[in-house]
C-alpha cells in the first residue's frame, strides 16, 4: 500500500525513524548545503569573514597554531563536504557502512563510532602532517565512515557483499583492501587524508574489542555521555516542580513527563523492530498512524 506522504513528510519520517546513518546522512547534506551557499556568497563577495567562517569553522587546520584558533573543526569537519562527488561517495558509503552496523548495534552506539573515529582520525592526520612537513586542511566524513565500516567487518568478517551487484565477496576481504590501500598512500601527496581513514580504522577495529567491558573505548564514551546527561537532567529536577491547568489542559510534571516519554519511545522501538524484521507493510493500521503521528511532532 502506498503512502500518501508528501516530500517534507516524507523527510521527516525517515529523518525520526529512519535510523542515525539516516540523520547523518541529513546533517551532512545540510552542512554541505550551507558550504555550497557559502562558497557563492564568498565568489560574490570575497569577503573575508565568509571565508573565514568556511574554512576556520568548517575544516581541521592541520598547523597546531592555526587549530588553537580554531579547535571546533575537530568536530565540525567529519560533517564537512566541498566537493560534490566526494559529498557524494561518502554519503553512498555512509548509507552501506550504516545499514550493516545498525542491523547489530543501536543508533546511539553509531553516532559514538562516527564521532569518536571521526575525531581520532582527524588526530592522526594532524600528527603525521606534522612528521612530513605538509601543511593542509582536512574534512570529509571518510574517517568516520571508514570506522563503521571496520567496526562491523571485524564484527561480521564473513557477511558476503554483492561488489557493483555482481561479485559476491567477503566483507573482512574489502575492508583489508581499504586499508592496505589507505598504509599503501600514505606518503603520497594525492589530496586524501588517508591518516584519517587509518584513525578511523583503528577506532572501528577497538570498537568490537571487549564489546561489554567497561574499558571499550565506546562504552567509556557512552558512559561519559550518560553521566553528563544525568547531571543537567539531575539539575534540572532540582527545580520547583508545579502541575497546573491552563486552558483546561493539564501542565506535567518532570516525573509525569519522562514516564510518558520513555512508554512512546519503548512502543516506537517496538515497531521500528517489528519494520526491520517483517517491513513496514508488516504493521498494523494502529502502529502505523501511532509512528506518523510521532513523525510529525
Amino acid at each position: 500500500m502506498q503512502n500518501d506522504r508528501t516530500l517534507s513528510e516524507e523527510l521527516k519520517f525517515q529523518f525520526k525513524f529512519g535510523g542515525m546513518h539516516i540523520r547523518l546522512i541529513f546533517i551532512n547534506s545540510l552542512v554541505f548545503l550551507a558550504m555550497l551557499f557559502l562558497g557563492m556568497a564568498w565568489n560574490v563577495s570575497q569577503s573575508e569573514w565568509i571565508d573565514w567562517v568556511r574554512v576556520k569553522l568548517f575544516t581541521l587546520q592541520t598547523d597546531p597554531k592555526e587549530l588553537m584558533y580554531a579547535p571546533l573543526g575537530l568536530i565540525t569537519s567529519i560533517f564537512t563536504h566541498f566537493d560534490f562527488l566526494h559529498f557524494v561517495f561518502n554519503m553512498l558509503f555512509l548509507y552501506f557502512a550504516g545499514s550493516l552496523f545498525k542491523q547489530f548495534f543501536s543508533d546511539r552506539r553509531m553516532l559514538h563510532v562516527y564521532i569518536v573515529g571521526g575525531i581520532v582520525g582527524g588526530l592522526f592526520e594532524l600528527v603525521a602532517n606534522q612528521f612530513l612537513g605538509r601543511g593542509a586542511i582536512v574534512l570529509g566524513a571518510s574517517g568516520s565512515i571508514m570506522a563503521l565500516f571496520i567496526a562491523i567487518s571485524v564484527y561480521r568478517p564473513n557477511i558476503t557483499i554483492n561488489l557493483f551487484g555482481i561479485f559476491p565477496i567477503k566483507i573482512y576481504v574489502l575492508a583489508l583492501i581499504y586499508v592496505v590501500s589507505d598504509l599503501a598512500q600514505t606518503i603520497s601527496q594525492d589530496g586524501t587524508a588517508h591518516f584519517a581513514h587509518l584513525g578511523g580504522a583503528l577506532i572501528g577495529f577497538l570498537s568490537v574489542q571487549n564489546l561489554h567491558a567497561s574499558s571499550n573505548i565506546i562504552n567509556w564514551t557512552e558512559t561519559m555521555h550518560q553521566r553528563i546527561l544525568n547531571f543537567f537532567s539531575a539539575r534540572r529536577s532540582a527545580r520547583p516542580k508545579m502541575k497546573a491547568q491552563k486552558g483546561g489542559r493539564t501542565v506535567k510534571s518532570d516525573e509525569q513527563y519522562n514516564m510518558d516519554a520513555k512508554a512512546k519511545q519503548e512502543r516506537i522501538d517496538k515497531i521500528l523492530d517489528k519494520i526491520s524484521k517483517s517491513g513496514y507493510e508488516s504493521l498494523t493500521k494502529a502502529e502505523k498512524d501511532f509512528l506518523f503521528s510521532q513523525s510529525n511532532k
